[in-house]
This record gives structure tokens, C-alpha cells and sequence, in this order.
């Protein structure tokens, strides 16, 4: 279990269902950083005492110095403050659940500190899973998965005698969003509302605009290759609406292991926390008397055309995820201001891969300029 945690994100939707399960399991936060929101970050700087708060805003760092000056904790600032808070703190676990490119490379010192890494920025591992696979290999660093499908695929794994020498296929569940069901044709006014009312999590709005364009989805299925070091076929997604079942891994006899459990993210958090213990953090326990059904579907690929490139960018390498990642953010931006339509998030992604192309074996620095690249390119296009 951890001990003493350190939270990329602590003021997001996953850094604030994180310092739940800490208040709750008595875990110790030595370090906490955001963005900008800094009322917000200032409220849990005094409630949990970390030693160090980090601020990516630099100017916004020095208003929170001045009103924690009271306390002891440390405030820094900018890119290389978020860096110290994942590395320089004494803590053994990092939780890595900043938005977009910005986790890269925090989750990069985190892991050449040698602390292990409780992973919550899918971008971490879209745009440069294999760099830090081979870097936690190297380091003996553990990397826990915290999006529910993958956590469900690794509890899954964990049920086997010989876990993952056995395994055949993973297969990952998808709600199928707010849109499951409609056609292309149906979806050519949907407002930025509709989008964000997602049926059965509540998340971020990036995160939530992705699930509705099943390109969360594709993020994941390029996330699990990496984490479980697995290829394209032999990972499939399924659509299941109740979101009961978080993922599923099936093994060489045949025999399929689900992961079930209510929709609440604090579960996987908490399994990642407290691995391989499990602990009672308080939530909702599943009541199957009150389960009418379990449904399962194929996700509609024509008419979520996101997944689709997703699942090409998985099978080309290179920089493909990257791109896909930049471009990716910018449309989803662009769409949340109403500057462009649902389904153009899918048309800009195409046009900034054609644009670019793809760069093979690329280094960091590539794949981080890769994924820049594609999102001024969407902007540009605009």
C-alpha cells in the first residue's frame, strides 16, 4: 500500500476522487500540483499539509505563495516546479493524472526517481508508450493502470496462476457514450451540451467529449497495447452499456476473467493505491438483484470515424499516436467553443495526419513535437 503519495493533477476530476481515497485511507500527500486553479488547489494545500504545491502558471504561483505564506508548504512554480513534485518529494507512489502531453514527461522523472507510478494520463503512453515501458523495466518502476478498463483488465490478469503468459485476448468495455445507436446523419447538429451529458460517468469535459466520439476508446485500446504489451488483434472492444463490467482477459483455455463493480472511478483508484491489498474506501457496493440485464455490442466505426483512425494509428506506430493525441485535443477544443461541428473532430484529425505524415523510431523530443505540431496544424485549418 502507499505510504506517502505524490498528485500530478490534484484539482482534475481524477486528483480530486484521488485525495477522496486518501482522506478516507489515511494516505499521506506530500506533493499536489494544477494548472491554475489555484482556490481550488489552495483548499486541499490546507487540508492535507503537503510539503510541496506546485503551479504550472508562474504568475499564479506567486498569488498562492502569498496566501499559503500561513503554512509550511512549498509553493513552486512552472514546468520545472511540476517536475520537482515528481520527482524530488519523498514519496514512493505518483500519481500521474495530468491532462494531455503535459504528464509525459513528469511521469518520465517520476520514474527515473525510481517511484512507481499510479497512471491516469493515457497521452503518457498513446504518444510515447514504448520510451516508458523500457524506462519502468529499467528503473524495476511498477505501473499501475487507473483507467477503469485497464485496471479491470489487470485485476483480471491477476486471477491467473501465471498472469499474462496465459493470455490471449483483453477485451475492453465501452459505454458507447451519449450518442450510441445514431448515425452520422443524426449527429451533424449535436450541440457541445448533448456531448458532455455522458450516461454514466462524470468526467472531465475533454474526457467526456471523447467517450462521446469513441475516441477515449481508441486511446485506451493504444494504451493497453503498451501496458499489457500486446498487439492490435489481440485486443477487441465491445460496447456495454451498464458499464458493470469494466474489461474482461481471456486466457488459453478459453476461460474469460471480468472485472465488475458500479461506475464510480475511486475503485481503480483505490486498487492502485493499495495494491495488491484491497481496502474499503467507502464506496457503493454492486447489488446484482437490482441488474436487470448486461448488454454487449459492436462499436459503430462508420459513424465514429475516431476510433477508427485510433485503431490505424495503433497498427502504424511511429509518431501516429502522437498526431492523433494533438490533434485530437486541439478539435476537441475547438468543438467545446463551438467553432467547429461534432463530426468534424474526426475530419480535422484526418487532415492534420495527411498534413504531417508519420516519423518512424522517433525520440522524445519527436513525439512530443509531433503531437504540438498536429494541434497548431487543427488550428491553423480553422
Amino acid at each position: 500500500m502507499v505510504e506517502n503519495l505524490s498528485i500530478l493533477g490534484s484539482t482534475g476530476s481524477i486528483g480530486t476522487q484521488t485525495l477522496d481515497v486518501a482522506r478516507k485511507l489515511n494516505i499521506k500527500v506530500l506533493a499536489i500540483s494544477a494548472n491554475k486553479n489555484i482556490k481550488l488547489l489552495e483548499t486541499q494545500a490546507r487540508e492535507f499539509s503537503p510539503k510541496l504545491v506546485a503551479v504550472a502558471d508562474e504568475a499564479l504561483a506567486k498569488e498562492l505563495k502569498t496566501s499559503l505564506s500561513d503554512t509550511s508548504c512549498k509553493v513552486v512554480s512552472g514546468k520545472e516546479g511540476i517536475l520537482e513534485a515528481a520527482s524530488v518529494c519523498d514519496a514512493d507512489t505518483v500519481m500521474s493524472a495530468l491532462v494531455g502531453m503535459a504528464g509525459i514527461e513528469p511521469t518520465l522523472a517520476a520514474i527515473d526517481s525510481g517511484k512507481n507510478i499510479a497512471l491516469a494520463n493515457k497521452e503518457t503512453l498513446v504518444c510515447a508508450g514504448e520510451i516508458v515501458m523500457k524506462r519502468a523495466s529499467e528503473k524495476g518502476v511498477k505501473i499501475i493502470p487507473v483507467d477503469s478498463e485497464h485496471s479491470a483488465v489487470f485485476q483480471s490478469l491477476h486471477a491467473s496462476v501465471s498472469p499474462g503468459c496465459e493470455l490471449t485476448r483483453i477485451i475492453l468495455t465501452a459505454s458507447g457514450g451519449p450518442f450510441y445507436g445514431k448515425k452520422r446523419e443524426e449527429l451533424s447538429s449535436v450541440t457541445v451540451k448533448e456531448a458532455l451529458n455522458h450516461p454514466n460517468w462524470d468526467m472531465g469535459a475533454k474526457v467526456t467529449i471523447d467517450s462521446a466520439t469513441l475516441m477515449n476508446k481508441g486511446l485506451e485500446f493504444i494504451e493497453a497495447m503498451w501496458l499489457f504489451d500486446l498487439k492490435p488483434e489481440n485486443i477487441d472492444i465491445v460496447v456495454h452499456r451498464e458499464s458493470i463490467i469494466h474489461s474482461m482477459a481471456e486466457f488459453r483455455d478459453g476461460a474469460v476473467i471480468a472485472q465488475l463493480g458500479t461506475p464510480d472511478m475511486r475503485t481503480p483508484i483505490s486498487f492502485a493505491l493499495t495494491y495488491p491489498e484491497r481496502m474499503n474506501f467507502g464506496g457503493d457496493y454492486l447489488d446484482f438483484t437490482k441488474l436487470s440485464s448486461l448488454s454487449f455490442g459492436l462499436p459503430d466505426m462508420e459513424t465514429f470515424r475516431c476510433l477508427s483512425l485510433a485503431l490505424q494509428a495503433a497498427k502504424r506506430g511511429g509518431t501516429a499516436g502522437a498526431v492523433l493525441n494533438g490533434a485530437n485535443e486541439a478539435a476537441v477544443d475547438l468543438f467545446l467553443n463551438s467553432k467547429i461541428k461534432f463530426l468534424e473532430i474526426a475530419e480535422y484529425i484526418e487532415r492534420a495526419r495527411e498534413i504531417l505524415g508519420i516519423v518512424d523510431d522517433p525520440s522524445l523530443e519527436q513525439l512530443i513535437a509531433a503531437s504540438e505540431n498536429a494541434k497548431n496544424t487543427v488550428y491553423s485549418l480553422v
